[in-house]
């Protein structure tokens, strides 16, 4: 049996594309941006034009685009930056939030340079928004609010509008770790309320290590990484040339399949949800997939039995890759702090199916008739 890989929210495989349009910069066109002959104007306007792409498919100014390492690099520079140059003292989170965000705001708390508050979450594990609106209305301090736009494990989408919004009347800074959405749905900044957003070329078929920071043009930061004048002063480091040039070719991609793609990768998930209610018993969803929720990603809860709580490794054995996220597991795997958040049942096995262009309806039936036999 070939391998079936439903891991997509945590990776993806890198398009053939993509691949080709890196290959100059990994051979021939191999000079530093930085140097002033030839070799290194090359480079130099590769980068520069990866970033007009950028900018142009998200309805940004290039100026607001910054390169980065990925998603985790670029959430720590946009909170940090928002503790010590914006004078955000006080931070509005959840408990939801991806660790490169929550640990972040916790290290923040910790060295007294923050206070932080999080907002509720309802049942189905979306954002409490009266209870955000309280918490910006009853703080004495100039307020970060940091909430991801789409949730990894329960794929639970945030009104990014509304949020931005509620930011703007009570004066705080609006961060939005939008991993998950940026090269799977359209943005247009030039009509968000949002001060920083991110992205990772590796969730949707791009190369692992490269992402980017949205820092709106009207915000004044300090670099993070210290050291060098690249990236218009606001990182230091010689660039990721074939990264960057591969990042932008796979929004391009991902924005041009944009309409079909999310179509037929939303066909899957919900034939897939259909087919565990009428063959497994006893299972249930977590968040709101039929509302606000991404179209890549299933959350299922199994109940919990001998069998169950082996579940994921009984799935890799069968070359089936999918990931885990029950409230609570034994010894090294702590469990999801997500799935405990909102759905805090020991009783439950959770498994993430999670879904990209390349998978089919053949794949989800074998995958659910593995399901019938190991649970």
């Amino acid at each position: 049996m070939n391998r079936i890989y439903f891991d997509n929210a945590a990776t993806t495989p890198l398009d053939t594309e993509v691949l080709h349009a890196m290959m100059p910069y990994l051979t021939t066109n191999f000079g530093n941006p930085s140097s002033i002959y030839s070799y290194g104007r090359e480079t130099r306007m590769a980068i520069e034009n990866a970033r007009k792409t950028v900018a142009k498919i998200l309805n940004a100014h290039p100026a607001e685009i910054f390169f980065t390492s990925g998603g985790t690099e670029s959430s720590n520079t946009a909170i940090n930056a928002s503790v010590r140059d914006l004078g955000c003292k006080h931070i509005i989170s959840s408990a939801i939030e991806h660790h490169a965000t929550l640990h972040t705001v916790e290290h923040l708390h910790k060295t007294g340079e923050a206070t932080v508050s999080y907002v509720n979450l309802l049942p189905n594990g979306h954002v409490d928004m009266q209870h955000l609106e309280i918490l910006l209305q009853q703080s004495t301090e100039k307020c970060l609010v940091t909430l991801m736009h789409a949730n990894n494990e329960t794929g639970n989408m945030l009104d990014l509008h509304a949020t931005g919004a509620l930011c703007k009347k009570y004066g705080a800074i609006f961060h939005s770790d939008t991993v998950q959405t940026v090269g799977h749905f359209p943005f247009n900044l030039r009509n968000t309320p949002v001060d920083f957003i991110t992205g990772a070329g590796h969730k949707f078929h791009g190369p692992k290590g490269v992402g980017i920071l949205y820092i709106n043009e009207k915000i004044k930061i300090t670099p993070f990484v210290q050291g060098g004048s690249q990236e218009r002063n606001m990182r230091a480091g010689t660039e990721n040339l074939y990264g960057i040039v591969g990042f932008a070719k796979a929004l391009e991609l991902a924005t041009a399949g944009y309409e079909s793609e999310s179509a037929y990768i939303n066909g899957l998930r919900l034939y897939m949800m259909d087919a565990l209610q009428k063959n497994l018993p006893g299972i249930s969803f977590n968040g709101d997939p039929l509302g606000q929720s991404l179209y890549t990603v299933l959350s299922v809860n199994f109940p919990k039995t001998d069998k169950s709580e082996m579940l994921l490794f009984s799935l890799d054995m069968n070359n089936i890759c999918a990931s885990g996220g029950s409230a609570c597991t034994s010894g090294a795997d702590q469990g999801s702090h997500v799935i405990r958040a909102i759905n805090n049942n020991p009783d439950n096995v959770t498994v993430r199916f999670s879904f990209s262009k390349h998978n089919t309806k053949e794949e989800v039936d074998a995958v659910v008739e593995k399901l019938q036999q190991l649970v």
